[in-house]
């Protein structure tokens, strides 16, 4: 089958597949949209792949390729900028078609190529290093590490001459390609969000890596960024550096947050007081989550972008609700910053909830705890919605200093 080129620049071509099909991505994240496996193949007189694609993918994807190259062509060379497997899966198929292939890393590249796919790679790996530049064909391509963002092996690719740098996982985003492939033929507001939840989900832990990494290329011409998962920035590229940056650096908005757990709607009725307290004095962004009934993946974005979090638990078993277990142990392992915590809760026979969230703001000290909890036993009474009053107006305080 043949398909109608994606030229993104002279010699330079989009030859990425959308995933409609998988639900979890990690199999942790949903993919209600699903996502994209970009790769780009520069035509000369070497033909270079940059980053292949998912195997699941492999018809359609060496379909793509074909297109460009015709029938009779191959493949000189495959830049591997990133090994996780939704993308280097494909590295063995391509191999089968193109055996004459040379594939480009760095030493850790190599590493996870064997550890993988148990190939030997001795005859057909370039390693490259540290800000090396090297020739393949008509085509000078340099080479920088970016260690942790999100894997060990991670590395860019910059493309002087077009000014172009394949950042791999970096300024990537949830969301398959409908449509246009740039930011200039599409509404990208519309996936602001599914951006953030990759970014908080998938690479959100590695934050300081991520601004490392950002420091290291901002001096780099860059006027187009092609990265594996997304849209293609070549208008404003500036737009995903600085969406990025901003989620790196924790820089909230005043909105609040309030997740809780409950069985019988008892905290649930805790929830709604602070959160109708909270827009009486002042606070125009509250979001509430059941954590039983909205994916973890979701609200934990939400709080990473609003200044104001209030975490609420029933007991259950002598512990904490187990979905909001989950919950936490997600926040625990990504380090926000920039956060304002309130806790409350309820329990029955036994406490369990609120201790335990308790355990989670003392072992959490990058936020700013309001320690007020509030506690009902059973259901709130008038004296426990008096106190959940006082927790949200403070929290209103502090959120719109």
């Amino acid at each position: 089958m043949e398909f109608s080129t994606i030229e993104i620049q002279k010699n330079l071509f989009y030859v990425g597949v959308n995933d409609r099909h998988t639900g979890l991505f990690e199999n942790m994240w949903p993919l209600e949209n699903g996502i994209s496996y970009n790769s780009y193949l520069l035509k000369g007189e070497k033909n270079i792949l940059i980053d292949p694609v998912h195997a699941s993918c492999f018809e359609l994807y060496l379909s793509k390729i074909r297109s460009v190259i015709g029938q009779d062509g191959t493949i000189d060379y495959l830049i591997i900028n990133h090994m996780e497997p939704d993308h280097s899966s494909s590295i063995s198929l391509l191999l089968n078609v193109f055996p004459k292939m040379k594939l480009v890393g760095n030493s850790k590249t190599a590493e996870f190529i064997k550890g993988f796919y148990k190939l030997d790679i001795s005859e057909n790996f370039i390693e490259v290093g540290e800000g090396e530049t090297h020739k393949f064909g008509n085509f000078a391509l340099t080479f920088y590490k970016t260690p942790m963002a999100h894997w060990p092996e991670s590395m860019v690719t910059y493309y002087k001459e077009s000014k172009t740098l394949f950042s791999q996982d970096l300024y990537g985003g949830f969301g398959t390609i409908d449509g246009g492939i740039f930011d200039d033929e599409i509404d990208y507001t519309a996936r602001e969000f599914e951006r953030a939840r990759y970014f908080t989900n998938v690479v959100g832990k590695f934050a300081s890596q991520i601004l490392r990494a950002t420091k290291k290329l901002e001096n780099l011409e860059i006027k187009t960024i092609c990265p594996v998962h997304g849209i293609v920035w070549r208008s404003n590229p500036e737009k995903i550096v600085k969406f990025y940056d901003d989620l790196a650096n924790c820089r909230t908005k005043n909105g609040v947050v309030i997740a809780y757990g409950t069985m019988y709607g008892n905290t649930e009725k805790m929830a709604d007081y602070l959160a109708n307290t909270l827009s009486k004095n002042g606070v125009r962004d509250v979001r509430l989550f059941d954590v039983s009934k909205t994916h973890v993946s979701y609200i934990f974005t939400h709080i990473w972008l609003n200044k104001g979090l209030f975490l609420g638990s029933a007991s259950y078993n002598n512990a904490l609700f187990p979905v909001m277990q989950e919950l936490i142990s997600l926040i625990s392992t990504h380090k926000m910053k920039n956060h304002i915590l309130g806790i409350f809760g309820t329990y029955a026979w036994s406490g369990g909830g609120v201790k335990n969230l308790l355990e989670f703001a003392k072992n959490n000290t990058e936020f700013d705890f309001i320690d007020m909890p509030v506690e009902a036993h059973c259901s709130p009474s008038y004296d426990d919605l008096q106190h959940c009053k006082t927790l949200a107006e403070e929290m209103a305080k502090r959120v719109l200093a």
